[in-house]
């Protein structure tokens, strides 16, 4: 028999760095002040029209969720609250629990007043589209 067998809720899928890493991510919180914060994993991408970030916040209601963006950060927080009694003896915990924040600095070529964000089958996505270039011109010399 070898060890894996014998602890398989522990050591289920995935490398064993990852789970060792996860590990002590959940002993240092468990010690910490940290427990009651996660932060969400997310997607940032650009494309012909815009910038584009996803962030996926299952089991969340849009109420929840603020999104604010200040001196061109996007600041995103909110909190998922527990639904679970003391008493539940869990066997893997993997869906994170209470406040989060992350701040992301914005490229400088978006535009902030035509930004959208929707929160559809739990996947928060903030767009914002591209401010126009500045077209060509000329400058015209006057002679005096």
């Amino acid at each position: 028999m070898t060890w894996e067998s014998q602890v398989p809720v522990l050591f289920h899928a995935g490398s064993v760095e990852s789970q060792v890493d996860r590990l002590l991510d959940d002993a240092i919180q468990a010690v910490s002040e940290w427990s009651d914060s996660w932060d969400p994993t997310c997607n940032m991408f650009e494309d012909q029209d815009g910038f584009t970030v996803q962030m996926p916040l299952p089991g969340m209601e849009s109420s929840q969720i603020d999104v604010q963006i200040e001196h061109n950060v996007l600041r995103v927080n909110g909190e998922r609250k527990s639904e679970t009694s003391e008493q539940t003896h869990w066997y893997t915990r993997n869906i994170p629990e209470g406040v989060f924040s992350c701040s992301f600095k914005l490229p400088a070529y978006v535009d902030h007043d035509k930004s959208t964000a929707s929160y559809r089958h739990g996947f928060l996505t903030i767009t914002f589209l591209k401010r126009e270039k500045a077209k060509p011109g000329r400058i015209r010399i006057e002679c005096k």
